[in-house]
């Protein structure tokens, strides 16, 4: 399974947010669901991590070619 885009990702993690907090899962469903929301968390957060490095990197080389 490929994985998710950024959007995908929060959008699923958002869906996921809302099971929560109307608390109509039973213990196992919120397990797995507590557990994917942790893994679409690091996708986010590492995808945001890369951007972020990224836009480091142009502002260093813009900073250097000015």
């Amino acid at each position: 399974m490929a994985e998710p885009t950024f959007e995908e990702a929060q959008r699923e993690l958002e869906s996921i947010v809302e099971r929560l907090e109307r608390g109509d899962a039973g213990v196992d469903e919120l397990t797995k669901l507590w557990e994917r929301g942790e893994e679409l968390y690091k996708i986010c957060a590492a995808k945001l991590e890369g951007v972020r490095g990224k836009i480091e990197e142009l502002a260093k080389v813009d900073q250097s070619a000015g």
